[in-house]
């Protein structure tokens, strides 16, 4: 009896899977399979006309997808070139690439996808302004003039009843260092994405960028591998410490970790230092 009920459960659990199967899911994994070569092409592409033009043909097919009806809730998943992140309370999806010129030059590209009700497209495309800016962590900026990165974290906090998104993303920059970046992403009243903004406080010193600093970076040796992400077991944002292995911190593409961390805590609407990382780790 026990294996009949068993057998009339699965039938009927195929019928409804059959019966509530989604047009919508159908068609964007179909668009999706045709952008996936170029999200491959990107990164991969042995000439830089052909990521550039695989760039282009990804970008428009990427669009065309987007546009399909509820499309905020498809994944993408199988674009493994592409960072696809939600925002912790989804109301936003943020993608972001790069194209490698040389390995002199690198510009990312990217757009936030909004979650709407009636499931219609609100997108913004991000414009990589870095080549243009001499400073990059003295102002805020729009998504015309975006500081690019390829993120791979969002951390979510709120102050006086409003959000405030923390986005953690690399550049891979030259041939000689990386840049890891801290970016603070709030909406304003219009609904359009602001960059940056007076959310970091920490002593001075030659390694971090001057402050006051609108965004925080770390830029450090190629390949050298230093860690900046969000620890939710001590609700800390932590960085490693950089060291310069010619005694010249000044020159950025000296600089190593050192093998003990750094880091910030939120509070009162900052990312303010913490002194008491290494011994939050140890515990």
């Amino acid at each position: 009896m026990n294996r009949l009920l068993v057998l009339l459960f699965l039938m009927f659990s195929g019928f409804v899977s059959k019966a509530q199967n989604n047009p919508t899911h159908d068609r964007l994994s179909q668009l999706e399979a045709g952008i996936k070569e170029y999200a491959n092409d990107i990164l991969n592409a042995p000439e830089m006309i052909d990521r550039f033009r695989a760039d282009s043909l990804f970008t428009r097919g990427l669009v065309q997808a987007l546009k399909t009806p509820y499309s905020f809730g498809y994944s993408f998943d199988s674009l493994k070139t592409i960072s696809s992140l939600y925002a912790p309370d989804s109301s936003f999806k943020i993608f972001t690439w790069q194209v490698m010129k040389d390995f002199s030059f690198y510009r990312q590209k990217g757009a936030i996808q909004m979650h709407t009700n009636d499931g219609s497209l609100k997108l913004y495309p991000l414009f990589d302004f870095s080549e243009y800016t001499e400073n990059p962590t003295d102002s805020v900026r729009t998504n015309s003039n975006w500081i690019g990165a390829v993120y791979y974290n969002i951390v979510q906090k709120s102050y006086n009843n409003k959000n405030y998104y923390t986005l953690l993303g690399y550049d891979e920059n030259n041939a000689k260092s990386t840049k890891k970046w801290m970016e603070v992403l709030s909406f304003n009243e219009l609904g359009k994405p602001i960059f940056g903004g007076p959310f970091f406080s920490y002593p001075p010193d030659i390694i971090k960028p001057p402050l006051p600093a609108l965004r925080f970076c770390l830029e450090f040796k190629k390949q050298a591998g230093a860690k900046l992400n969000y620890e939710p077991a001590i609700d800390r944002i932590i960085f490693a410490h950089l060291v310069s292995e010619n005694g010249e911190p000044k020159e950025k593409q000296s600089l190593i970790p050192y093998g003990t961390y750094e880091g910030f805590k939120w509070l009162n609407g900052k990312w303010v230092f913490d002194k008491t990382i290494e011994t939050l780790l140890s515990k």
